[in-house]
């Protein structure tokens, strides 16, 4: 059913941090509405975002029919191994495994570092003392159709090392789901609701493929750049930034890809999104 479609009226990405402390600057927030204005950011209170910051701000657009999408993974794989965690009695759907990982991380501001910490060599790669990485490597359904479909290979949450790894900040937004609860739904583990906000798993390189930008090369660090991406999306060239960095080109970007998308049934109706994968692993917005 594609009753969803054209309901939204405003469109958000978000860049997400797992970092330690309580201000990041690798959050990012950027928001359009429909037509074609490029997004513009949304400015942080005292300068940098906390993830508890995020979180008030995206209860407070509950009831506006807003599409936000996160740039992290919203649960473990589950399907290839049978668990989230093998070995540690952990639940086996999402949301029951959020509160599983928000009840044993008494971090600052919704930070996961230490869940990782006190598994790392068990089930995280923080380092060479680990073992080998390659027994690290596991990844959800989407990520392996995404990389099967030419995407290229996706990092995999139980990988804690290096510029590229997804694990802090996924588990950090996991407890963000958490404490979101049922105040916004969250795609696909709820049914798109017929009014109000929704959140889904967004991957910003999507957006730059879309964009035209090969791989490898899908950061963008200057104005010229970015307005070249967004034309390719349809569109219109941005509002000067003070400052350019990834996350902040990265989200505008995003927003815009969501916008244009946002109504294309086959992307909220994947072939292989079976019953199991909806309540455990979820999807990434834009893998077909």
């Amino acid at each position: 059913m594609a009753e969803h479609l054209g309901r939204f009226a405003r469109f958000a990405a978000i860049d997400w941090s797992g970092a330690k402390g309580v201000r990041h600057p690798g959050i990012a927030v950027a928001v359009c509405d429909p037509g074609d204005a490029a997004p513009t950011l949304v400015e942080p209170p005292h300068g940098a975002w906390s993830r508890q910051q995020v979180l008030h701000w995206l209860r407070d657009q509950r009831d506006t029919p807003l599409l936000a999408g996160f740039d992290f993974s919203f649960a473990p794989p589950l399907v290839e191994r049978g668990a989230y965690l093998p070995g540690e009695d952990t639940p086996h759907t999402a949301r029951a495994f959020w509160a599983y990982v928000d009840a044993r991380c008494a971090d600052a501001d919704l930070g996961a570092a230490s869940f990782l910490e006190s598994r790392r060599g068990t089930h995280f790669y923080l380092g060479a003392a680990d073992g080998p990485k390659a027994r690290f490597m596991h990844f959800r359904r989407c990520e392996a159709r995404y990389n099967a479909q030419g995407g290229g290979k996706p990092s995999t949450v139980y990988d804690a090392i290096g510029a590229a790894q997804v694990a802090k900040a996924s588990f950090a937004g996991m407890r963000l789901l958490h404490h979101l609860g049922h105040d916004i739904a969250v795609w696909p583990f709820d049914r798109v609701p017929d009014r109000g906000a929704l959140v889904v798993e967004i991957y910003t390189a999507i957006a730059a493929r879309a964009a035209g930008m090969r791989k490898g090369l899908s950061k963008l660090r200057d104005g010229t750049s970015l307005d070249a991406a967004l034309a390719v999306i349809g569109s219109q060239p941005h509002r000067p930034l003070a400052r350019y960095t990834d996350h902040a080109t990265d989200v505008i970007l995003s927003a815009a890809w969501l916008r244009a998308n946002a109504d294309r049934a086959d992307l909220w109706h994947p072939s292989a999104l079976s019953r199991e994968i909806t309540q455990s692993e979820g999807w990434t917005f834009g893998v077909v």
